[in-house]
């Protein structure tokens, strides 16, 4: 279904709006709202989930003195228990979550064991710097939750071609309910069946199922080792 199509089924069962032909590109008021919001809700479902349609692996290569490294262009997050692995190494990098430990690292010029990382300016930072082609691997969730007719991928719906890459059943849904909510309408009933439909998609969705072949079973948040060498 286009986004004009998943309008015009919400204008018939929910929306008590005449059914568009056109929406995006147009001047009247409503059909300006609805394009809004139909962003906005489908922002929001790309956010309620780790959906494996948005997943994606981002691959760093070393060079031996760079510590920082861009993200993806279409990055949206880190998947909440995503970890970097190494090439060269049998554990994972040690991930730094306090900006002032991370410092503390860097000032003190701490001699690290295993590589640590840390992400802030919209760059990883890893320390200690990579050694020559060695990679990095880690998961992310893309933020490219539309795709144009051309089979662009987008995070922004403009044109009434243009496909939401998830549940458009539930893009329907979400519209209705903040609709009737933007509106000062009743909307519980319908915010409930959003909740209920998404809900059993999440369930269903295969992307936060992992599979771990050939390797001891661990704590998926095990700490492996503190990145430093500890002298005594």
């Amino acid at each position: 279904m286009t986004t004009l199509s998943v309008i015009q089924d919400a204008c018939t069962s929910g929306i008590a709006l005449e059914k568009p032909t056109a929406v995006y590109g147009s001047a009247t008021r409503e059909h300006i709202e609805l394009a809004s919001l139909l962003n906005e809700a489908a922002g929001m479902i790309a956010d309620a989930h780790e959906w494996q349609t948005l997943n994606r692996i981002a691959t760093i290569t070393g060079d031996g003195s760079d510590e920082d490294f861009a993200l993806p262009s279409d990055f949206g997050r880190m998947l909440d228990k995503s970890q970097l692995w190494s090439s060269s190494l049998e554990t994972p990098l040690t991930p730094i979550s306090d900006r002032d430990q991370w410092l503390g690292l860097d000032v003190q010029s701490f001699d690290f064991v295993i590589n640590a990382w840390i992400i802030y300016g919209d760059e990883i930072h890893i320390k200690p710097a990579l050694a020559s082609a060695v990679t990095v691997k880690y998961w992310y969730q893309s933020n490219l939750w539309g795709r144009t007719s051309g089979a662009t991928n987008i995070a922004t719906f403009t044109a009434d071609t243009d496909v939401f890459r998830l549940n458009e059943r539930l893009l329907k849904l979400a519209l209705i309910y903040k609709w009737r909510e933007m509106k000062g309408l009743p909307y519980a009933e319908n915010m409930a069946d959003y909740q209920d439909l998404l809900a059993k998609l999440i369930n269903r969705d295969k992307g936060s199922r992992i599979i771990r072949i050939g390797r001891a079973s661990m704590p998926r948040d095990a700490v492996f080792a503190y990145p430093q060498n500890i002298t005594g």
